[in-house]
């Protein structure tokens, strides 16, 4: 199982960006947290989610 979002979900084996592509979250104006570390958005294609993984997946809202 991994974390994400304070979560349990079974997305093991699964690649970051199939994960956020398939939860619709966009490409531009998130922020991926893996395990303590900003995971650079060139990696998100070929990191693979594992079990035991903590994800915090954060959206940037604009406001005034």
């Amino acid at each position: 199982m991994v974390r994400i979002n304070g979560n349990e979900e079974a997305a093991a084996g699964m690649a970051l960006k199939d994960y956020l592509e398939q939860k619709q979250y966009p490409a531009d104006g998130i922020a991926v947290e893996c395990n303590e570390e900003i995971l650079p958005k060139n990696e998100y294609g070929s990191y693979i989610l594992q079990d035991g993984d903590v994800i915090e997946i954060v959206s940037f809202v604009g406001g005034g």
